[in-house]
């Protein structure tokens, strides 16, 4: 008989220790399939990010210099590591966050690339030689790490999200203290055992737990800490921001969006939406660049409204673990809380519900596959980022019109377009206003290219060259022979 594993043993991880609770405060995590407790996080004091502090201050001097083949050696192994322990760290991902084993599993392994990737790119962090004016003087431009960093990592892809802040971080040279999402934490506590196992040196990662508003004030506020990378909700963003802003933090904002699609008439139409109805609904629809506002034009939005509608009702919800099962329960009780708002708003402004529009039984945080259509542009739908599993569909009469719509908001984080027109494509690519703009398929995720957005998704990018820009400094040395 095999045995079930158990739910990640939850701790701080501080100057290569890890710190049970001990005598201080816990919060339990929920599972939000059922309700169940499924384990109780430390709440750090502020002793305890002092010791953070100090531990990451004291490993930048040494990390700075260590080599950068011995830095991409560590990521290298991490790399290696998670892949291994893919099926158990994505079984607790599916446990406190809810989404599918499968899908759990897969965040965890893919994310392996990325650390891969940085391990390489690390290695390539050049600097230049300017031509001087005068042969008695030589001149140099070089890429310095900027010193300790704090990140703060979300909720629906707890392992992605934190992995790619810790690879940028380390591979620049850098060290970083890591406040990670509550509500699913076991995946943090997982990324801090793998890289302690892969020999990072202590000081160099660092995850503390506790009041979210307490740590960033004190993480801020100290002159430790150089730098701020922050993956969440447009308004929080802003908040850190004026705080960051206070003392001359530099920052990288990954915020929230709420991502059009356009569909033009000369589209593969079924297509387009068997490709749309999953990738919408994957992870319950709480995804950033989630597809949200649907934009049909005319004269195929019926045929889109049909198959999109069927694929969406062919949608399993259940338990994560359950054997088929497509989409898991929200996050938590305000998430669920936050559809039947949006639902309701719908209604009463004069949309239609397709399919879907409730709560799933009573246990656990199950909404149901929502498609409304015709929600006007005043209704919470077209205008508020759901962050959820709900798609608003309206038509279109030409490209122009639809351009202004999905710029209408401040949200420029990512945007889909569907076409086999390259006059309509070129006009799609250069007039929507995004950080990624994905044009006949779903291309955001590779190591190699940059993520991130404009307006008040936020600035800075994760992956790409890119990356590396918000954790180094510029340095020129000018000097006379």
């Amino acid at each position: 008989m095999t045995k079930t594993p158990p739910y990640e043993t939850l701790a701080m991880y501080i100057d290569g220790e890890f710190i049970e609770a001990g005598d201080r405060p816990t919060q339990p995590v929920l599972n939000p399939a059922d309700g169940s407790v499924l384990g109780d996080l430390p709440r750090g004091t502020s002793a305890d990010i002092d010791r953070a502090l100090d531990a990451a201050q004291r490993a930048f001097r040494d990390w700075r210099r260590e080599s950068p083949l011995k830095r991409s050696e560590i990521l290298r192994r991490a790399a290696q590591l998670a892949r291994e322990r893919a099926p158990r760290i994505g079984r607790n991902i599916t446990l406190d966050q809810g989404k599918p084993l499968a899908e759990a599993t897969l965040e965890v392994s893919s994310s392996a690339e990325h650390a891969e990737w940085h391990a390489e790119e690390g290695r390539r962090i050049y600097g230049r030689v300017v031509p001087p004016r005068s042969p008695d003087v030589r001149q140099l431009v070089l890429r310095e790490p900027i010193g300790v960093c704090a990140a703060f990592s979300p909720w629906n892809f707890p392992f992605n999200q934190a992995l790619r802040k810790i690879v940028a971080a380390l591979a620049s040279g850098c060290t970083l203290i890591l406040k990670g999402p509550s509500e699913s934490p076991s995946a943090i506590v997982a990324l801090a055992r793998l890289f302690h196992d892969a020999g990072l040196p202590p000081g160099c990662l660092n995850v503390v737990w506790g009041s979210a508003d307490q740590i960033s004030r004190q993480l801020v506020a100290s002159p430790i800490v150089h730098m701020i990378s922050f993956t969440g909700s447009s308004p929080v963003g802003k908040q850190l921001g004026a705080l960051c802003g206070q003392h001359m933090k530099r920052m990288t904002m990954e915020l929230g969006g709420h991502a059009p699609v356009i569909v033009c008439a000369d589209a593969d139409v079924e297509r387009a939406a068997d490709m749309l109805a999953p990738y919408k609904f994957r992870n319950a629809g709480q995804v950033c660049v989630s597809p949200t506002r649907f934009l049909v034009q005319r004269p195929v939005f019926d045929r889109f409204v049909s198959r999109f509608v069927e694929r969406t009702r062919a949608i399993r919800v259940g338990s994560g673990l359950d054997e088929g099962v497509a989409m898991g329960p929200v996050a938590s009780g305000r998430r669920l809380e936050e559809m039947l708002a949006f639902t309701a708003d719908a209604r009463a402004t004069g949309g239609k519900i397709a399919v879907g529009g409730e709560r799933i039984g009573e246990r656990g945080n199950f909404f149901a596959p929502t498609v409304v259509l015709n929600p006007p542009a005043s209704s919470k739908l077209m205008h508020d980022e759901p962050f959820g599993p709900i798609a608003g569909i309206v038509p279109f009469d030409d490209v122009d019109g639809a351009i202004a719509t999905a710029n209408s908001l401040p949200f420029g984080l990512a945007a889909y377009a569907f076409t086999t027109s390259t006059r309509n494509a070129h006009a799609l690519a250069t007039g929507i206003e995004a950080g990624m703009v994905n044009i006949n398929h779903f291309g955001m995720a590779p190591a190699e290219i940059p993520f991130g957005g404009i307006k008040d998704s936020g600035f800075g990018s994760e992956g790409g060259i890119e990356t590396f820009e918000s954790y180094l400094v510029t340095k020129l040395v000018t000097q006379l022979n």
